[in-house]
């Protein structure tokens, strides 16, 4: 038994030692992260699947899409741009806008802070969605919602598709949300 003993304490003060030298000797992993704008990655909503009845609602809400799907990237700049053309796409279209709208949408081309565009997005979202109402000949677009937005007030969008992709907090917390309701055709 006292041979045992020996050889465990020899064999255990062997492993410990080794593990310590070999601890000592280990170099460190380095790893690489590419922070270039390259890399990021790049969300993309889904076409639009819905038919309207009105081609000029069909424009606006197409461009509406890019802004949602501009937000959805955290894109400052792309963002102001794609906000001055749904500006260009509502004057082309002769639409009659509420100036608030109009207000908002100059806001969110002229800054690119980001939180201000998204701030200015949901009184957007939400004159978007008031126009869709009646519109749709066939299909759907979904209404979906983020409880957790602008500190847990939340905030709607619509989206072409039932696959979250969150525009008020992008990559952040990018499938933060739920389908809340559909826009469909009225029969």
């Amino acid at each position: 038994m006292k041979k045992i003993s020996i050889l465990l304490l020899a064999l255990g003060t062997t492993v410990l030692f080794s593990c310590k030298d070999n601890a000592k000797n280990a170099e460190p992993e380095v790893v690489t992260v590419d922070n270039s704008a390259d890399s990021k990655e790049v969300y993309a909503v889904s076409d639009i699947k819905a038919e309207f009845n009105d081609e000029k609602i069909a424009s606006v809400f197409k461009q509406y899409i890019q802004v949602t799907n501009t937000l959805i990237n955290t894109d400052e700049a792309k963002t102001a741009n794609e906000s001055a053309k749904l500006i260009a796409v509502i004057e082309e279209m002769g639409m009659q806008v509420d100036d608030s709208i109009m207000k908002s949408l100059v806001t969110m081309a002229e800054n690119e802070d980001i939180e201000v565009q998204r701030k200015h997005f949901e009184h957007v979202n939400d004159w978007m969605e008031k126009t869709l109402q009646g519109t749709i000949a066939s299909g759907a677009i979904y209404k979906q919602y983020c409880p957790m937005a602008f500190n847990n007030k939340g905030a709607y969008w619509l989206s072409t598709s039932k696959d979250v992709l969150n525009p008020y907090f992008g990559d952040k917390m990018l499938r933060c949300g739920r389908v809340d309701s559909e826009i469909v055709a009225t029969k």
